[in-house]
């Protein structure tokens, strides 16, 4: 059964409609990473296994849940409503079949302008640097839990998802992107649907790269 991560901060709205789509035998694990909306408490009134990191940072929820993971298959989702769990088969599909060690969701849909500009831009770099050609950086995506702590990512902020990519193709591994769909999210953005937010994860992604 695949694990699904949701790093949730103050995703009291989009949470209900997250966990309700989620596919038949996929578990979800909602990493509350500092909430002060009730966040967590709704995700156990809601059924799903909680995990609470203190420590900031998308990379630390990432962190948390994939310790806390039991599954061989873990997938890693926005927990926000943009993105719909019932697609999470097109990332682990191919992982649990042993077609591809890492998937991501290149997203299609409303993608804020800045930051699809700044995702357009990280992606070049990718493939100059590694010869992955991708389009999107996207939080939907999936890989074997024990694989991935063997990568030993560093990052505990929003540098996380390229620290990941870099790793995984420094060893070697079949990457593929799959397109999904992608929509407003509910409630206020923190990252991508702000200039600040989109500023934020630029500059943490540009330290992984350095």
């Amino acid at each position: 059964m695949p694990v699904v991560i949701l790093p949730v901060l103050n995703e009291l709205e989009a949470l209900p409609w997250v966990l309700e789509r989620m596919p038949a035998g996929y578990e979800p694990i909602v990493v509350d990473n500092g909430s002060t909306d009730g966040s967590g408490a709704l995700a156990v009134a809601l059924g799903a296994r909680v995990v609470i990191e203190p420590r900031p940072g998308f990379g630390a929820a990432c962190f948390a849940g994939l310790r806390a993971a039991c599954a061989d298959v873990v997938c890693f989702m926005d927990c926000d409503a943009s993105l719909d769990p019932r697609e999470l088969p097109l990332v682990a599909d191919p992982v649990a079949e042993g077609d591809a060690d890492l998937v991501l969701g290149a997203r299609r849909g409303a993608v804020a302008s800045h930051a699809r500009l700044a995702n357009r831009v990280l992606a070049f770099e990718l493939r100059r640097r590694t010869g992955v050609r991708l389009t999107d950086l996207g939080p939907m995506r999936a890989a074997r839990r024990e694989a991935l702590l063997g990568l030993e990512i560093r990052d505990r902020r929003f540098g996380w998802p390229l620290e990941m990519v870099l790793r995984a193709a420094a060893a070697g591994w079949a990457i593929r992107e799959v397109p999904v769909a992608y929509s407003e999210r509910a409630g206020r953005s923190k990252v991508t649907g702000t200039v600040r937010g989109t500023a934020r994860a630029v500059r943490d992604m540009a330290a992984v790269l350095r």
